[in-house]
């Protein structure tokens, strides 16, 4: 099933708020979205291994700025610059559930 997302908005200084159309509504730390970018030059294209560490992430790092690219994508420019990465929703959706805190219905 494809999973939209129905907001997202800033939650507080270091998360962000995903509501989902199947009623599900998360935080997740900016940080974590920071570090599971998709892009290039995080994840080595050919391997698939994730580039970038953890710990080379500022913990402080924001969302500047969040667009929807088509029906199938968000894209975040971050506090630290970075603005190539395309989270896909099933993407999100997943990080959303693995990394985020889930908050009542």
């Amino acid at each position: 099933m494809n999973y939209l997302p129905t907001q997202i908005e800033p939650f507080s200084p270091t998360e962000i708020y995903i509501a989902w159309n199947n009623g599900e509504k998360f935080t997740v730390p900016y940080l974590e979205i920071r570090y599971h970018c998709p892009c290039a030059g995080c994840v080595d294209e050919h391997t698939g291994q994730r580039t970038i560490e953890k710990k080379s992430i500022h913990p402080d790092i924001r969302a500047i700025k969040v667009q929807t690219i088509g029906r199938y994508a968000i894209q975040i420019t971050w506090s630290d610059g970075h603005d190539t990465g395309m989270y896909h929703y099933d993407r999100l959706y997943e990080l959303s559930q693995k990394q985020g805190k889930e908050l009542s219905r």
